[in-house]
């Protein structure tokens, strides 16, 4: 699944190429994803793109007083081609503009795009929206709110990373690597982690998405960036897909578990 990074880089990438642009006709190939697609999406047509922004691992599109905000699900990609280039199988949404298209491609179908207000997207109030915690990269994330968030929960560590009530686009991969840099064990109560322990984990949180981002993100099935482009962060990874290889920072041996019906890699020398 696309995670925050791959998701910043993809909004990136569409900013890059298309912020400024008047949006000449919207074709829907696939209404059905994991909700169906708005008939409404083709009145955009003849709006201008005023800018590209993402909220967890969405990205929105704002044409003047609308969203157009779009999940990659478990195995979407946004691409850029040419206006005239033959469909893929897959290619479910097209966003035609100037001589380039925009497409969603989505084998599994459990991406979306909807459609709504701009008040709406920016009061959070939009259903897709309305439950999401604080950003990682922004303001609101800080070591206090996150120790906080943590106070009274009884499910693990890793849960809480990967449910979005604490921080949100934290998903398997960078969860397993901010709690090997803060040497924090994934199956540890998020309620039994000690400001000490929050405030590292906050850090490394932050440290390990950032790095991603600089990567291009991970690439271990579908992903690729707009313009085609692999991750490479997964080639850096300290624990994630290590299984049985020896800890980077101590004597230990890299572990798995399923956790949640995640697989899990930790080492159980230094993470405590």
């Amino acid at each position: 699944m696309p995670e925050l990074p791959e998701v910043e880089i993809t909004r990136r990438g569409v900013a890059q190429h298309f912020t400024g642009q008047t949006l000449l006709d919207v074709t829907v190939r696939q209404p059905r994803l994991r909700w169906p697609v708005p008939d409404s999406l083709s009145s955009l047509a003849g709006a201008r793109l005023d800018s590209v922004e993402r909220r967890s691992k969405y990205v929105a599109m704002r044409f003047g007083a609308q969203v157009v905000l779009v999940h990659l699900g478990m195995s979407g990609t946004l691409k850029v081609v040419d206006a005239q280039s033959a469909w893929d199988k897959h290619d479910h949404v097209q966003w035609l503009f100037e001589g380039k298209a925009l497409r969603l491609n989505d084998p599994r179908r459990f991406g979306s795009v909807d459609l709504l207000a701009a008040r709406d997207y920016e009061a959070q109030t939009h259903p897709r929206l309305a439950s999401l915690g604080p950003e990682p990269l922004g303001v609101g994330f800080t070591p206090e709110q996150f120790f906080k968030a943590t106070r009274g929960k009884t499910l693990s560590a890793k849960a809480l990373l990967l449910s979005g009530a604490a921080v949100v686009g934290v998903g398997n991969i960078y969860a397993c690597e901010a709690l090997f840099r803060a040497a924090v064990r994934p199956g540890r109560a998020a309620g039994r982690l000690s400001r000490a322990d929050c405030t590292r984990l906050h850090s490394a949180i932050v440290a390990v998405l950032g790095e991603a981002i600089e990567r291009g993100g991970s690439t271990l099935r579908n992903f690729q960036a707009i313009d085609g482009e692999l991750g490479h962060f997964q080639t850096h990874c300290d624990v994630y897909g290590r299984e049985g290889q020896g800890c980077k920072r101590c004597e230990g041996v890299i572990k798995r578990r399923v956790m949640n019906q995640r697989s899990t890699f930790y080492c159980p020398g230094c993470q405590r």
